[in-house]
């Protein structure tokens, strides 16, 4: 069987959301179980384990909160992304919302955390956000416990990138990442071990691991909005 057999929910199919839309599709939609990708990994090569099952039970998990920005644009909505520096010690060049670990200034406030790292990594103030609701937690290979949080924007706004964390800002259309045949299961050798992620090519820009993972629970939860 082929692995998006296994993992299939449905045809493609238009979406045209409004932000009551998403709102209610967030709220139906989330599973305070969380994923992880152990949990990807054990159910694609047959494990027990399956996305909703519960995570987040490892030890010494650091908690970091992203921001998933939906962009108002006359043609549809819009995914804004970064492509992080290459000289970073973690996670160098690859793409992911803007957010990070919580901070002791956020005072246990995830929401305020993805917030915060937003604005210092792009520029986006916080009252330019109508924050939506959030999508599940997110457990890392890297040991963290990541919250994504739904913002919708919209234009005007300014951005001002932090140049040295930040290399580039680009938007993929929503339409793009609701369509299921965008989402492709690759592997990756990792200590020896090929594990699998999600992945999505928008032009010449691979995103994949976690951030592809926030996205396919986005496309689940507004794929299922009607049920």
């Amino acid at each position: 069987m082929e692995q998006r057999d296994i993992l299939s929910i449905g045809k493609a199919r238009p979406f045209r959301l409004t932000r009551d839309d998403i709102a209610r599709a967030l709220t139906l939609g989330y599973d305070p179980r969380g994923r992880s990708d152990s949990a990807l990994e054990a159910m694609i090569d047959g494990g027990a384990v399956r996305p909703g099952d519960p995570v987040g039970q490892e030890p010494d998990l650091m908690a970091a909160a992203v921001l998933v920005p939906l962009v108002e644009r006359p043609d549809g909505l819009a995914v804004m992304l970064t492509k992080r520096t290459a000289h970073l010690a973690h996670h160098p060049g690859q793409i992911s919302f803007p957010g990070g670990r919580l901070e002791a200034e956020d005072r246990g406030d995830l929401l305020a955390c993805a917030l915060r790292e937003t604005s210092e990594e792009v520029g986006l103030a916080p009252d330019r956000v109508q924050v939506l609701g959030r999508l599940d937690d997110y457990v890392t290979g890297t040991g963290f416990i990541v919250t994504p949080m739904v913002g919708m924007i919209t234009p005007p706004f300014e951005l001002a990138p932090d140049s040295f964390e930040v290399a580039e800002v680009f938007e993929v259309p929503l339409d793009f990442v609701l369509d299921q045949a965008n989402h492709q299961l690759q592997r990756r050798e990792v200590r020896g071990l090929q594990r699998p992620f999600w992945a999505l090519t928008w032009e010449d820009k691979l995103i994949w691991g976690a951030t592809a993972g926030i996205l396919v629970n986005l496309f689940e939860v507004l794929a299922h909005r009607d049920d």
